[in-house]
């Protein structure tokens, strides 16, 4: 089992960015994907979810209503779409698959002016 983030980068307060995580070693589209994030110096925490098959989804309240998540079961992708960030959303950003417990490297997100 494989999962590589990219898309992360520097951007202004109010800007967008899309995360995507390529995945690989199982069968994408029968599992639910998560993505997490770990600001500088606190825990890892919970950002959104998409659940596999039924393709519910499901986000933290710091983020509801700005960010999307989505996949691709074509291209094993899934994508998290930020939008009007803010300095808080500076964080490492990780995909994750529950069911198998796997964790990707995690991407650099950071908003500053």
């Amino acid at each position: 089992v494989q999962l590589v983030e990219s898309g992360g980068g520097l951007v202004q307060p109010g800007g967008s960015l899309r995360l995507s995580c390529a995945a690989s070693g199982f069968t994408f589209s029968k599992y639910g994907m998560t993505w997490y994030r770990q600001p500088p110096g606190k825990e890892r925490e919970f950002v959104a979810a998409f659940t596999s098959p039924d393709g519910s989804t499901f986000y933290a309240d710091s983020v509801k209503g700005r960010f999307t998540i989505s996949r691709d079961n074509a291209k094993n992708t899934v994508y998290l779409q930020m939008n009007n960030l803010k300095p808080e959303d500076t964080a490492v950003y990780y995909c994750h698959t529950p069911r198998l417990g796997s964790w990707g490297q995690g991407t650099q997100v950071t908003v500053s002016s």
